[in-house]
Formats: structure tokens, sequence, C-alpha cells
């Protein structure tokens, strides 16, 4: 089959800082990122180095004050890096994302002590995070979470099980939400917790369809002993903290959704263009030409989106529903292209050998992460008709 690499994506992009921060990206993905993706990925390989070089980069923070360590970058230049770098590998663009979530509680709400003890390290200082609201028996009802706080003098002592965490066992530092008093969404407390902490073990990872090279696994807190200096906003002000964060954690899923659909549409292209039957390219077919065109046409129309709501969010205008419909747009868009991706090579596209399969199960995951996309239709569905009746 004849090569044919895939154009970079034509970005749109605010300055001439922002776009050579998008050629170092594409350089190091080239580099160090997509030679290794696949065998890594099929041997469960977790590429700390790689995020060490990210960090080294200045490109775990770029969302943040660089006052603090940040690369002062808006949203709308920080997300297209995502999708490059999820474009070469999800568990590395997601994992970026997901560094970028656990860093967001301090950033947005910590003192002016705390942002100065710990934001440097964890924006620019080679530690990686993660981010623990989900548990075993609360997942999208995450107001009924059940791991507990207990003040003891100067200390909170954490006790409970978090489940779901990328990262987990891996990371640095945890932001982690505990119930310090009662029931409900305000009876939560947001807290900053080192990795190293006594009592804090991580189960083993879960064995999982895709991301194999992403550990998620549950973390256990067995009187884990936390300075009240590292409380996180007031006490009972942790879940609207989190819903902050996941606001805009969704647009980073739907970024990365973006980036893994780019990438299965560019193996699309190449293999149609190569692939003969019938004396002459399979892209010469209208059948699959439509569909080639169907994905291109859904994977422009998810970037538009969340670009759309990442300004916004850089105007400082609300974008809580507009996170929502580009996280449930990009993710169910990723999961159409890349099922087609995998029919364009038919047979081949079922085997490892090809990265198209890979994508296909890599996109699955990011209809469920940060919310799945039925509670996402609840959210905005509330914007637009008014929250249920009761």
């Amino acid at each position: 089959m004849p090569d044919r690499a895939p154009q970079p994506v034509e970005r749109e992009l605010p300055t001439e800082e922002s776009r050579d921060l998008i050629a170092l990206v594409r350089d190091i993905v080239q580099r160090e990122i997509a030679p290794r993706a696949a065998e890594e990925e099929d041997a469960g390989h977790f590429p700390r180095e790689i995020f060490a070089l990210l960090s080294e980069s200045g490109l775990l923070g770029l969302p943040y004050d660089s006052g603090f360590g940040g690369g002062d970058q808006p949203y709308e230049v920080y997300l297209q890096v995502l999708e490059e770098l999820a474009a070469a590998r999800l568990t590395v663009g997601l994992g970026v994302s997901v560094h970028s979530l656990a860093c967001h509680a301090l950033a947005g709400y910590g003192t002016k002590e705390q942002k100065t003890d710990h934001l440097p390290a964890m924006l620019g200082g080679g530690l990686l995070g993660g981010y623990c609201l989900s548990e075993p028996s609360s997942g999208s009802d995450a107001a009924s979470l059940r791991t507990r706080a207990v003040r003891d003098g100067d200390d909170w002592v954490i006790t409970g099980t978090k489940a779901w965490i990328t990262h987990g066992g891996v990371a640095d530092f945890y932001t982690v939400l505990a119930r310090t008093g009662g029931e409900g969404p305000r009876g939560i407390t947001a807290f900053l917790v080192p990795g190293d902490a006594e009592g804090l073990s991580a189960a083993a990872p879960e064995k999982k369809m895709g991301m194999k090279g992403s550990p998620t696994a549950q973390l256990h807190f067995d009187g884990v002993r936390v300075p009240d200096a590292r409380r996180i906003g007031d006490e009972g002000q942790g879940f609207a903290i989190a819903l902050s964060a996941l606001d805009s954690g969704r647009l980073g899923i739907a970024a990365c959704a973006i980036g893994v659909a780019q990438a299965a549409l560019d193996e699309a292209v190449a293999y149609a263009a190569g692939r003969q039957q019938f004396g002459r390219p399979i892209a010469d077919f209208q059948g699959l030409r439509f569909m080639l065109a169907d994905m291109a046409t859904q994977i422009e129309a998810g970037r538009a989106l969340y670009l759309a709501a990442a300004r916004l969010r850089d105007a400082g205008r609300p974008f809580s529903r507009e996170a929502a419909m580009a996280k449930l747009f990009c993710t169910d868009a990723a999961m159409r292209v890349t099922i087609d991706a995998v029919q364009v090579l038919g047979g081949y596209g079922y085997t490892s050998d090809f990265p198209a399969e890979r994508y296909m199960r890599e996109a699955k995951v990011l209809q469920i992460v940060e919310g799945t996309n039925q509670i996402q239709r609840m959210v905005i569905a509330r914007h637009v008709v008014g929250p249920e009746s009761r």
C-alpha cells in the first residue's frame, strides 16, 4: 500500500506563543509518544517518564497561573494540546486532563499560602495528581459518598474507599472529597492528600477493555491523617468545588475524544487510499467515501463545540451547559467514528496489527468517565427545561 501520512489538523490559535506550543507538543508526540504507544498499551506500561517530560516542558500546568508554575494558557489552547496528546495515546492525553482536574481545587479555592506551598510542585515540579470523588457505591450519585473525615485537633482523619481512580497507586497527590458533616452535598469537604500518606493504599489496578497503560484502582483510606492546612476551601464546600472542577474536566474529556476520533479517521483514510480491490483503491467507492465524509464532519462539529465552550470559560461566562453538551457529543462521536474506522479496515480493523481496534476500545470509556453521557443529558435538560418536578 502507498504511504499516505495524515495531515496535521489546521488549528486556529490566538497567539504566536500558542502556535509554538502546539509545534512543541507535536514534536514530543512524534519523537516520544506515538512510536511506542501501541506496544506500551499492549504491555500495560504506565509512561511515567512521559509525564516527567511533559512537566519539564511546561505542559502539565498550562491553564494555571504562571505565578505558581502554570502556563497562563487559555482553555481554548490547553484543550487543543490535550487533543494532540490523546490522538497519539489516550493514556497520556487523559492523564494530563486528570492531573489538571486534580490541581483545580487548590488553584481555584486554596489560600495564597496553600498555593505558594504546593502549586509549583504540582504544576511544574514533576508531580502527578489523581482525583478522588467516586466510590464503590456512589458514582453518578456522587453526593452520597461515604468516605468520612473526622476532625482530631489540628488534623483530619480520613477513612473510606474511593473507586475508579485514574493514577490510583502511582499519583504523588490526590484531591479527595470526604464527608465532614451530615448527609447530602453540603456535608462534603475537599482535602489535598499526599500519595505516600500513612494509611493510604491502592488495590490492584482494574483489568480494563482499553487504556491498559493507565492504572485505574480503588484507594483505601485507613485512618489517613491530614493536617487542617491541607483542607481546601471551607468545610462543606467540597461538593461545589467538585462540580466546578468537573465542568472543566468534561471539556478535557471532549478534547481527548476528538483526538481519538481524529486518529481513527487518519488511519481509515490512509488505509482506504492504499487498499486495492476490484482494480482500484477502496477510497474510490462511494459507500466508503460517504462514511469517511460523515466521520470527518462529526469530528469537525465536535471540535467546534468544545472550543466554543472553552471560549465561554475563558471569557468568564457560564459554560456548564456547553461543557455537558461538548462531553456528550464529542464522546458519542468518537464512539461512532472509531466503530466506522474498524469497518473501513474490514478484517484488518479487528486485529491488533492496526490501531483502529485500540481506538474503538478506548473511545468507549470516554462515554463513561467524568459523568456518564446519560448524566450529561440530565444536566443539559435541566438547563433547557428546568429541574425535574418532585
